[in-house]
Parts: C-alpha cells; structure tokens; sequence
C-alpha cells in the first residue's frame, strides 16, 4: 500500500513535469529558445527519468534517457535548434507524456509509435553513441567521472514550509559535500535586530555552497529534488579564476544545558548583526517556493455536499422567519442577509478549491492535433488562448473525450490537405484554435478552424440515405449543422483511425448535455467551422430565478436569462394560429409558452397578464418564455434526476427549496430545441409580414 501510494505521488508529479515540459517546448518551436526555457525542459525529462527508474520503469526510462542526451548537447551548444530538430524534440515530448500515460494505466508502450522518434532522436546524437547501462540508487542515476569538470555556487534559504517539513541545511550540505571539494558561508544580513521581531518559524539563513569537480549541475539538483519548491534556489557557474576551494564543514553547534546557557547581553540586540560578505556571482531570486496540499477528491465532494446542505438550510430559515413575518424584525432579517452572504463565500471558497485551469486540458490537446496531422499528412498549426481559465475539476476531466473527438474531425475533415489550400488560395498550413473563456456564468470553449467549412449538401444527402429525416424534409442550415451529432452519423468514406467509425460527434453531445451544457456550430463554406461549448462554471451551486409555471414552483439559471418582459398589446403580434411574436428594440422575438412546452395545459390569463424570460440560445438567437409569475431569485443547490429518475426533456436538474418542495430546473436551451420551436427560424422569415400586422 505504501509502495502504491509513492507511485500515484510520482505520477502527480509527472502531471506538473509534462505540463513544464510542453510549455517549454511549445516556447521553443516559438522562438524562445533562451538557456532557462532548454533547461527547464532538461530538468523536467531528468526528474521523470530519474523517478521512473525508482520503479523500473524501463521503456520510460530508456525513451527518457535518449531525450534527455539530445537537450544536454543543445543546452551545451553543441548541437544548433534548427526546425527539424525542434520538430523531433516536440514529438518526443508527446511520445514521452504516452509513455507515462501508458505507466499508469499499466499498458505496454506503443513500440510503434516510439520507435521511430526514438532513432529520430538517436540520429541527432550520431552512430558512435551506445547505449548505456544504469544503476539507479533512490531516485538517482551513477555517472561516469566527468574528464572535464567545472565549480557550481548554489545558493538556497530555506523557507518557513523547508523547516516545518522536518529538513534540515545542515542535511543538505552534508550531501553537496559528499559530490566534491566545497566552501560553505552563510548570509545573516536577514535576521532582525532584536528579539521583539524574530520569528522561530521563519527562514533568514541563506547559505552559500561552492561545490568544485562536477561536469553539469545534475548532482545538485538530484539533491535538492525533494526540497526544491521548499526553498529559494540557484545554481551558477563559478568562473575558474573566482573559485577558491577550501574545504570547510560547518562546526557542531553545542548541545543546550542549564550550565552553558550564558545571560542575555541586551546591548547586542540594539546592533545590526555583521552579514558574510555575500559572493559577487550570486544570483538574485525573489521567487517565492509555491505551498500546495494534496487532498482526496472524495473529501472535497463531502465538503462540497455539506455547503449544499448549508445553503439548504439558509433557504428553509429565510422562508421561515417570512412566514412567521415576527414584530420588529429589521436586526433579524439583517442577521439572516449576513448568513446568506456568508454562506455564498463559503460555497465560493470551497468550489475554488476545487477549479483548476484548463491548460493542463488543452497542453492534452495539442498532442493529440499534432498526432492527428501527422496521420493525416497535413500542416497544423493549433493555438490556444484563455488557458488561465478556470472550471469545475469534474468539468475538466469530463471534456477530454469530447475535444479529442471533435479536434481530430476538425483535422481530418475540415482543413484541406496542403495542395487543396494552395489550389483555393490559402497558405499550406492550417490553423486550429482552441479558446477558453468565461462569459455571464458559463465557460465557453470554442474549436476554430480554417478549412472548407461544412459541406451540408453532403450532410443532408447522408442523413436522408441513413432515414434520421425525409427526404422532403425543410432544414434551415442550422438544422442541418446538428446533424452531425445524430447517432451512427459519419461523413468519412473509409474507417480510419481517426474517423469514419460512426461513433464521436453522438458522444460529444451526450456528454456535454449531461454537464448541463450545449454545444453549436457555426460554419462558413471555404472560410472554416466554430464549434462552440457552453458550460456551466460549476455543477453543484447556482443562482437561479424562481418562477411560476402552470401552477408549479420551478427554476430558471440565471445564466439563460437576458431580461425579463412584463409585454404590453402594442408590442405583441400574431403569427399564424397559435404563434406569437414581441418587438423588442425594433426586432421580432418569437413566445413559447412554457407551460405548453412541458406538456401542461395551457395558461388561461392573457399575455399581457403574464412575465416573459428572454434568453439567448443555440437553436435561435432569441426567444421569450412566457411563465405565470416569478417568485424570488436565489442560489439553488443542483441535483440530478439522470440516477434516481432518467432524463427529462427540457428539464436539467432538481433542487430543493426553502420550504422543502423540490423544484425542477428548466433547460433553456433544450426547450428552444423542441420541434415547436424549430419552426421559429421559418416565422422570423416573416418579419415583413408582422411589422404590417402591427400597423
């Protein structure tokens, strides 16, 4: 169990190493080739090495061991970063982050696919290069005396988390000095001038290790592999006329007793204590060591759970005290609105805790792009933009299959192949952008490509020879885009490992729609397709307005809801015989009445009796949703009715309110979608016609 758990804390750490690594390559193949950029890539392919061996990890290892001799001769400037070699260095950073992928998932690494950037890497290196044989020892390699060796000056304060921790400096030293001949001084220019201003907790030592006889810094850094994050560190070259080296250990401090404790002199504390004369080469860092705490997921979720529960509660208290409407209650209802506001930070705090950003997602993505173009022998460039953003870790995890799948279509049947670019007048080289942003509540993930656009012609010709429509059927272009998501629908004319299985854009929906998402399609012929995701920033709270909806208590996001529209009869039309329209700044918005949609029966009172929701979706730009009445807006807990009922169309979720009913959540977007509601895009047609009605 022990050894299992090191092993899931070494892959954690790979998470962070590969995420390094792909970021410094990426600002390689841009340009940024500078020595601290190749270094962090080395140290990151050293580190996996180096752990992986701990756990004979030998495909990991060898592949890494390769890479990692390519990058010593680059940042050695032995060998120059020209594109061919930038594009072998990018590949064998995908091909490695498979190999760790592999070694967690205990799978047999795809010799086919490393063995050819194996000799890609190898042929940079030249024939006379052999294999060697290692022996691991910890978590570090044995290497070969070095025939030329030079003098390194690290420089390291320990930091408060270094102590608390349980290290030690005087352990640290004691392992530099075991790699060669060193000068040791501290620096105690940090320590304040009297007692009233020191902290035990706090780090003001900065020692000062000149290490002599060493090829490359690696010895070092293999030190401080396990502290690294817990103090202030760099490693510097010492020129060969500054370095001096006399071996100096430090000496025993005395052992504390009633007999040797000495009276405090108080007239030393009003002096500044004499700091070591720091040495001139000492490089500067004002880097703070980043604190992280690992936690259990499933610890999170409970807390997460409790919140809900909290804001439950907030909810049942508020509809009490209301109902009771108590005398001379204005400090009540002032403590209860504290309550509420607190209640809303701890459950921001708590699902802070659980966001993380979506570079990690989209650093996944680009391997897979590359990988695609590769198959598909065509010229990729894929951007990325917004990877700060934040999301749900749930949202995150979640995502992966359904970018996978709509990346590589976007690659294998929307950018043309490089002599179909150059016939219509585009650069050979493609481009693929993938966004993330936050918009009113919601993250919005957008795939953007410049290929040919769809060709719906074809789309529709599929869709009628596999019966999902007549072929008489009216579509509007929109219509026919969404298509693409029907199941068992494929445009690909053979299998291939990319496509042509009917199976993917179906997944993309279902599992989007089962985050409380939507997904649209935006496409220009000969210009390129937008794929877009809208999802919701967390999946557990949400502020949502309550409404009246054919005598029923249900919940609207907030997130869907533009305005809302008391109407008045100048600004209504007909259309039709049940189809209504509302002018809105001079545009004609369609009504759907929402009892109706959900299968009640319909409202009695008249329109202008009655609240309009006006909400932005997919299906149509704009539409109004007629509802009796809306009651309060208030944040909601979320739960879902997929496990302990099944799916409702047009509804998203349950909640439960202050009064312990349970109040169904409406989905906006999918209410928009219903076939009724297709026809919208026909009515607006007759704008001409409704703006004469009117008059």
């Amino acid at each position: 169990m022990a050894e299992q758990s090191i092993l899931e804390a070494f892959f954690e750490e790979c998470e962070d190493l590969i995420a390094a690594l792909t970021e410094g390559l990426t600002d390689m193949r841009e340009g940024h080739a500078d020595s601290e950029t190749v270094n962090a890539v080395f140290r990151a392919v050293h580190s996996i090495k180096g752990a992986a061996g701990a756990f004979a990890l030998d495909d990991l290892v060898e592949f890494a061991h390769t890479f990692e001799t390519v990058l010593e001769e680059v940042r050695s400037d032995r060998l120059a970063l020209e594109d061919n070699l930038l594009r072998v260095l990018q590949k064998a950073g995908d091909i490695l982050a498979g190999l760790v992928d592999a070694a967690r998932d205990q799978m047999p690494a795809n010799n086919d696919a490393v063995g050819p950037v194996l000799d890609d890497l190898q042929s940079f290196l030249g024939a006379e290069e052999e294999p060697e044989e290692f022996v691991f020892e910890a978590l570090s390699l044995s290497f070969e005396p070095p025939t030329e060796t030079t003098a390194f000056l690290v420089t390291f304060q320990p930091t408060q988390e270094f102590y608390g921790t349980g290290n030690d400096p005087q352990l640290v030293i004691a392992a530099l000095q075991e790699l060669g001949p060193t000068k040791i001084s501290v620096s105690t220019k940090e320590l304040p001038d009297s007692f009233d201003n020191f902290n035990w907790e706090t780090g003001y030592l900065k020692w000062h290790v000149e290490v002599e006889g060493l090829q490359n810094d690696l010895p070092i850094r293999d030190v401080f592999q396990f502290v690294d994050d817990l103090c202030d560190l760099s490693i510097a070259d010492v020129p060969a006329d500054a370095a001096v080296f006399d071996v100096q250990t430090p000496e025993p401090e005395p052992k504390l007793s009633e007999e040797n404790i000495e009276p405090l002199d108080e007239s030393r504390l009003s002096r500044p204590l004499t700091p070591a004369q720091e040495p001139p080469s000492a490089e500067k860092t004002t880097k703070k060591a980043a604190s992280t705490l690992r936690v259990d997921p499933e610890r999170v979720d409970r807390l997460i759970n409790a919140v809900g529960e909290l804001i439950i509660n907030q909810s049942v208290i508020s509809q009490r005290i209301e109902e009771a409407a108590p005398a001379n209650s204005a400090e009540l209802y002032g403590d209860l609105d504290d309550y509420r506001l607190l209640a809303r930070e701890i459950q921001e705090g708590v699902m802070a805790i659980r966001a993380q950003p979506v570079k990690p997602l989209f650093q996944r993505m680009l391997r897979i792009a590359r990988e695609a173009a590769d198959a598909t022998q065509k010229d990729v460039t894929l951007i990325t933009e917004g990877e700060t953003t934040e999301v749900d870790k749930i949202v995150v995890e979640r995502l992966a299959d359904p970018l996978t799948h709509m990346i590589r279509n976007a690659i294998d049947h929307g950018i043309e192949t490089p002599k179909v670019r150059e016939e219509s007048g585009k650069t050979r080289n493609g481009t693929l952008r993938l966004t993330a942003s936050q918009r009113s509540g919601t993250i919005v993930i957008e795939i953007i490509d410049d290929g040919a656009g769809l060709n719906r012609p074809r789309i529709r010709e599929i869709a009628v020879d596999k019966g999902l429509i007549a072929q008489d059927a009216q579509l509007s272009d929109q219509e026919i885009d969404h298509l693409l998501f029907a199941p068992g629908f494929s445009t690909a004319q053979e299998v291939t490992n990319l496509s042509g299985r009917g199976v993917g854009m179906d997944v993309v929906k279902t599992t989007i729609t089962e985050l409380g998402g939507r997904v649209s399609i935006n496409s220009i012929a000969g210009q390129g397709t937008t794929f877009s995701i809208t999802l919701p920033l967390t999946l557990a709270v949400m502020d949502g307005m309550i409404i009246d909806v054919g005598g029923q208590t249900m919940v609207v996001p907030i997130a869907s809801i533009l305005e809302t529209v008391r109407p008045t009869p100048e600004n209504l039309s007909k259309i039709g015989l049940n189809n209504n329209l509302i002018r809105i700044r001079g545009e004609y918005v369609p009504i759907l009445d929402l009892a109706t949609q959900l299968g009640a029966p319909p409202c009695k009172k008249a329109l202008t009796e009655r609240v309009l929701l006006l909400i932005q979706t997919e299906a149509v730009a704009q539409c109004a949703l007629a509802v009796d009445d809306i009651f309060d807006q208030r944040q909601v807990v979320v739960k879902s009715i997929l496990g302990n009922y099944g799916e409702i169309d047009g509804i998203s979720g349950a909640t439960i309110l202050g009064d312990g009913k349970i109040a169904l959540i409406i989905d906006a977007d999918a209410i928009a979608s219903t076939t009724k509601v297709k026809s919208v895009s026909q009515l607006q047609s007759h704008r001409e016609n409704a703006r004469v009605a009117t008059h």
